[in-house]
């Protein structure tokens, strides 16, 4: 794979993902773009089969959320967000599990506790 096309793909997915979350309710705009540019920051040195499932998981999430949000109009939006499985939760390290608590708590206006090994 060529590192230039490769980074090209991952700026025009980080920048679409952003363009996206404009449509998100105002309160949580914030709450998404940060949690996307430290997600992508922090993957941004790690090796190549981690490369190709993180931007999957990514290029995933930017279909899901162009689907809810209707880019056909208000009429075809589907409710955002989507409940995750047992398998899905179980396959995720606990540095993972810990983030989407964090971002469930966040996101709820919950105040979160850090505890001192996090």
């Amino acid at each position: 794979m060529n590192i230039t096309s490769h980074v090209q793909r991952v700026k025009f997915l980080y920048k679409t993902i952003l363009k996206l979350h404009r449509g998100l309710p105002l309160e949580i705009q914030p709450l998404g773009n940060n949690y996307v540019r430290d997600e992508f920051r922090r993957h941004k040195n790690c090796n190549p089969a981690e490369a190709q499932v993180f931007m999957t998981e990514w290029a995933d999430y930017a279909t899901k959320l162009a689907e809810q949000l209707g880019l056909r109009g208000p009429q075809q939006a589907k409710k955002l967000g989507i409940d995750l499985d047992q398998d899905a939760i179980e396959k995720m390290r606990d540095e993972q599990i810990q983030q989407l608590y964090e971002l469930m708590m966040t996101a709820t206006g919950k105040h979160v506790e850090k505890s001192d090994d996090t």
